[in-house]
């Protein structure tokens, strides 16, 4: 671990003579320039300008009509960003050039309410404030196909030729198929400090789950943005474009985004989620912290299914869950308890696919089961076998409009998470359903045109 002097040193030293920066966007796109490193030491210890449009557009970079953070009626001004010398990293595909994350403030001593990373560092405030020290960590499914970003446009998204054929979930034959792409992911992102647990093929022509190594939840957060972010620059170096949609084709499973989560105490030295005298190795906490997410999950569902294509994935028999359940290691699910041991007893949230803005997903599940441990909630039974068909308390929102509707009413979603936030958040959502609303579909084309 690097001081802050020492840093500030390599980014003075560093013969590119640039920094990368980058904040995330509310659909956790990485937004970010190259400055010199004049630049970056002019701001570094202060704040520096980033065009507010980037909590002004969608992920198309069209401008809301219905943003009351920022618009035409504002005239898109700058809006302070401070750098957070903590993020620092080096790029190994980029010559080492240093990079950092930025946060969105409104002045010098208040974070912007919009702003992903201080949603999550202040229900971090909160865990900690309670006495918990949360330890994160999320995995990915994506597809991967053998085309650049000019041949998808030519080919209108159709067509597309996967990075390997047919299903070869778990193949150790087919991790050698393109294994310069597949080994640079473990050795770049590594290099990056996104250390992985796991890299497979999954089911699926041309698809991979990786998990990104345990940590404290804001470095887990980072790790899960950039890793995103990463994938896709080492892909394009190899001539492959990777797609994180939860859902990419209706005959093929959807692309989770599951998050592992645990409390320990104020010192990180025991894992609070582990009773070795209970039957089933969990504690009082971690079933008051899972039954706050099942309370929740119906008005926090945008923020771990937050696009259209989100609701293609939560189908049954897909492996993404439909119902507000829990289980002990039932992947048919919402909420799988993992207990085992004091290091490794965790919960698994089934319900995040690989499309989510992580900040806002973690922080999602963190305050929910504060929001149980708070209220000193009764867990339910659990499910015993099909997830699918225990529909005894009820089942998940259907699509983006009706999830969106029940956060928007919601008392419980801005408690957690603030009534600006939720303001700016839902009303994102429901811009991105009116986009989706106007457009005439290839399959109503097929089924309408002719018969009609």
């Amino acid at each position: 671990m690097m001081t802050e002097n020492q840093i500030l040193d390599y980014v003075r030293e560093h013969p590119d003579q640039r920094v990368k920066v980058a904040l995330v966007d509310i659909d956790g796109v990485l937004r970010g320039k190259y400055i010199s490193t004049d630049k970056f030491l002019s701001v570094v210890q202060s704040e520096m300008g980033f065009c507010n449009v980037v909590f002004g557009w969608d992920m198309a970079d069209v401008a809301y009509e219905n943003s009351q953070y920022t618009g035409w009626h504002s005239g898109y001004p700058d809006a302070p960003a401070c750098i957070d010398l903590s993020s620092f990293r080096k790029i190994p595909w980029e010559n080492n050039v240093p990079f950092f994350l930025c946060e969105l403030i409104d002045s010098p001593k208040n974070s912007a309410a919009v702003c992903p990373r201080n949603v999550l560092k202040k229900v971090i405030d909160q865990a900690q404030n309670a006495g918990f020290t949360p330890f994160f960590s999320q995995e990915f499914e994506w597809f991967n196909f053998e085309e650049t970003p000019a041949s998808v446009n030519d080919k209108n998204f159709q067509n597309l030729k996967p990075l390997s054929p047919g299903m070869f979930g778990y193949s150790i034959l087919r991790s050698t198929l393109r294994n310069d792409f597949f080994n640079s992911l473990f050795s770049d992102l590594s290099a990056f400090g996104i250390p992985l647990e796991g890299l497979h093929t999954e089911t699926g022509p041309g698809v991979y789950e990786a998990a990104i190594a345990y940590s404290g939840i804001l470095e887990a957060a980072d790790r899960a943005v950039l890793f995103k972010s990463s994938v896709k620059e080492l892909a394009y170096k190899q001539g492959i474009m990777a797609t994180f949609m939860a859902k990419w084709d209706e005959n093929l499973p959807g692309c989770s985004g599951h998050v592992h989560q645990s409390l320990w105490d104020k010192d990180a030295a025991k894992n609070l989620f582990y009773d070795e005298k209970d039957a089933q190795g969990m504690s009082q906490t971690m079933r008051h912290y899972i039954a706050g997410q099942l309370h929740c999950l119906p008005v926090i569902l945008p923020l771990l299914a937050p696009t259209i294509n989100s609701y293609k994935r939560l189908v049954e028999g897909a492996w993404a869950p439909t119902t507000l359940t829990w289980a002990v290691d039932n992947r048919t699910v919402a909420l799988r308890a993992l207990p085992g041991s004091k290091k490794a007893t965790r919960l698994e949230t089934r319900v995040v696919g690989s499309d989510v803005n992580p900040f806002l997903a973690m922080a999602a599940c963190l305050a929910s089961g504060l929001y149980g441990i708070k209220h000193q909630l009764a867990l339910q039974e659990p499910t015993v076998g099909n997830g699918y068909a225990d529909e005894s308390h009820g089942r998940l929102p259907g699509n983006l409009q009706m999830a969106t509707e029940a956060m928007k009413h919601s008392p419980i979603a801005q408690e957690l998470f603030g009534e600006a936030f939720v303001s700016h958040f839902v009303a994102s959502r429901e811009w991105e359903w009116q986009q989706y609303g106007r457009v005439v579909s290839d399959w109503e084309k097929r089924r309408y045109f002719e018969i009609i």
